[in-house]
């Protein structure tokens, strides 16, 4: 960080903190999600200015040129970091067993520290980390997709005792590899009424959470009155 700071300088840094806030405000645009592109682009020019105005108070009138470390200018970028942390916690959604809003939270605060860099005129990490975060939310989204892992859901089935659709709903699930980890009963109106809850298991892509398609079909069989799919474990972005 420069001890004098020329209008060059500020320009180049304002200018190199827009392209980081903007490119990954694209990125969230394009998939939807929150903090998009103004979000993203005035928390990463908010957390430039900061640096900015440090670096601007670094010559200090009075002050010898080695002597600004006792003016403790970085509790101001300190406090930059620590109000982002705040809302990245607000960007974090909890519903049910579902929590989203993960890689946003991650997102502003990655921008944050870029923004810290451009400010305090390390130009290079600030590109380096701007092409690398970019790599990961573009690069490794693809490779998620990609991936296979371990997904969990509830199922509620309320229907007629009499009904055979619970025997056909068992053989079902095994047939496409979904495991019964767990299940209740609750009988009602003097065993005339069936109420199961099953814990389900299965391996599958990466927020590939829909029910499978023989449900729909079991759904409208007489005598099935509710048949409710609710997956867990979600993280979203």
């Amino acid at each position: 960080m420069m001890v004098t700071l020329h209008w060059s300088d500020v320009v180049l840094r304002l200018v190199a903190t827009l392209a980081a806030g903007i490119a990954f405000g694209l990125n969230r645009d394009e998939h939807g999600r929150p903090a998009g592109l103004r979000t993203t682009t005035l928390v990463c020019l908010a957390a430039c200015l900061s640096m900015l105005q440090v670096n601007w108070l670094l010559d200090t009138t009075g002050k010898k040129s080695g002597s600004f470390v006792t003016l403790d200018l970085m509790r101001l970028p300190l406090g930059v970091l620590s109000g982002m942390g705040f809302i990245g916690g607000g960007a974090i959604l909890r519903r049910e067993n579902m929590v989203l809003g993960v890689t946003t939270a991650a997102t502003l605060w990655i921008v944050t520290i870029i923004g810290l860099c451009f400010g305090g005129g390390q130009i290079i990490l600030g590109v380096t980390g701007t092409v690398l975060g970019l790599g990961v939310l573009w690069g490794l989204n693809f490779v998620e997709r990609k991936l296979r892992e371990d997904h969990r859901a509830a199922l509620i089935v309320i229907a007629d005792t009499k009904n055979p659709v619970i025997q056909e709903l068992i053989s079902r699930c095994a047939e496409v590899s979904i495991q019964i980890a767990g299940q209740s009963v609750v009988y009602s109106e003097q065993g005339k009424i069936i109420e199961l809850h099953f814990d389900l298991r299965w391996r599958g892509h990466r927020h590939n959470f829909w029910p499978p398609v023989f449900l729909s079909e079991l759904a409208s069989r007489p005598g099935v009155m509710t048949l409710q799919w609710k997956p867990s474990g979600f993280t979203g972005m």
